[in-house]
């Protein structure tokens, strides 16, 4: 049997479910959510979604579905490092992109377009609201509800972000946001591992496109660091084997300063419980040296690697098809398959959002021809 620290959430003291089941007889409530979330559509589909490359670009660069396993390998290894439940820390790192829309950050931004002019009065679009709303909602596999029926520690680990104006329609799940404290260190953990993944494997995809270089990462210190090392470790390794033991290493380092870093607060902060662990300030965090170089990684990629123009021309195209679609069917809903098809305005505006957020990159592009262009024999 695991050990559990004192300030781990425990599966037989959760909080519940919306709607009450009976307990699972061979698996912890965690686990059941983590499965629920494997066997969701929405999972699947991630497959298909971009990271930073659409999706037609090469079968070689991650996308929204491998990047959340390479989330959840991280974060199970913090979660058992500092004796925390694995299982709630997998199921939120398995679901954190389950909202996330076709072509990454520029269909998000572009949706949430959309609806603040056409029904401002909805609050736009979040993907994270929109992962929640997958998991409350969206999702139809059960006799009993709609959605997964997620335990409340699970929901609120996957709600990373929320406005005061948003949590208030939450209930429970968004009360954080309100008071003003943290959600449980599980879910602190699955966040950082989030950003350790998506850093490091977009250099690894930044370079596999040719859009960034070597020499250039060499400007930052902690890439230039590790990969000193590694050379010098194996001179004339050739470069494809020396950049992924550079990322191998550069993943360590950010997991290991993260675990010691945590360690040291929680044993300061002396939490007695996992409630009690919610009341103090967050207490995973990288330590200060650590946060600067991760910043400067971050802000590299910014400006070489998301801003590169190719990526914009590409992401410039992707906006246009999420404003055209979501324009030619809130002007015609009959547009819309029959399950999207609402009554009032913002319900309408609503469902499109949930149509499109839950098209991948591939079928989104296909919707798009279908509309607006003529194919021979027409």
């Amino acid at each position: 049997m695991r050990l559990r620290a004192p300030y781990a959430s425990d599966p037989e003291r959760s909080r519940g479910r919306l709607y009450p089941e009976a307990p699972p007889s061979n698996r912890s409530e965690y686990q059941r959510d983590r499965d629920r979330i494997i066997h969701a559509n929405a999972f699947r589909r991630l497959e298909y979604k971009t990271q930073v490359f659409i999706n037609h670009e090469g079968d070689w660069f991650r996308t929204r579905l491998t990047h959340s396993l390479e989330v959840a390998q991280i974060a199970r290894v913090l979660a058992r490092s500092l004796q925390l439940d694995e299982d709630l820390t997998e199921a939120i790192a398995l679901a954190h992109d389950l909202g996330h829309t076709p072509f990454g950050h520029a269909g998000q931004d572009e949706l949430n377009a959309c609806m603040t002019k056409h029904a401002p009065e909805a609050g736009g679009f979040e993907h994270n609201l929109q992962s929640l709303r997958v998991v409350d909602t969206l999702e139809e596999r059960y006799p009993g509800f709609n959605g997964l029926n997620l335990t409340f520690e699970t929901r609120e680990g996957i709600l990373k972000h929320c406005s005061l104006n948003h949590a208030k329609q939450l209930g429970d799940v968004g009360r954080r946001f309100i008071d003003r404290t943290q959600p449980s260190i599980e879910a602190q953990l699955a966040n950082l591992a989030d950003e350790i993944a998506y850093n490091n494997h977009d250099i690894d995809d930044g370079l596999r496109s040719g859009l960034i270089t070597v020499t250039q990462l060499m400007s930052v210190p902690f890439f230039a660091r590790h990969y000193e090392s590694v050379l010098h470790c194996w001179p004339g390794l050739e470069e494809r084997r020396l950049v992924s033991e550079t990322i191998r290493q550069m993943i360590n380092t950010l997991i290991s300063d993260l675990t010691r870093t945590t360690t040291e607060r929680i044993q300061a902060a002396n939490p007695v419980d996992a409630n009690a662990a919610r009341q103090c300030e967050p207490l995973a965090r990288f330590s200060p040296d650590m946060r600067v170089e991760a910043d400067q990684l971050k802000k590299f990629l910014l400006q070489n690697l998301y801003r590169h123009y190719r990526v914009l021309r590409m992401m410039t195209k992707a906006q246009h098809i999420v404003r055209e679609l979501f324009e030619a069917f809130i002007n015609q809903p009959r547009l819309l398959p029959e399950d999207y098809r609402r009554e009032g305005h913002t319900e309408q505006a609503r469902a499109i959002a949930d149509y499109v957020a839950g098209m991948t990159d591939r079928y989104a592009v296909l919707e798009y021809r279908r509309l607006f262009q003529i194919e021979e024999g027409f």
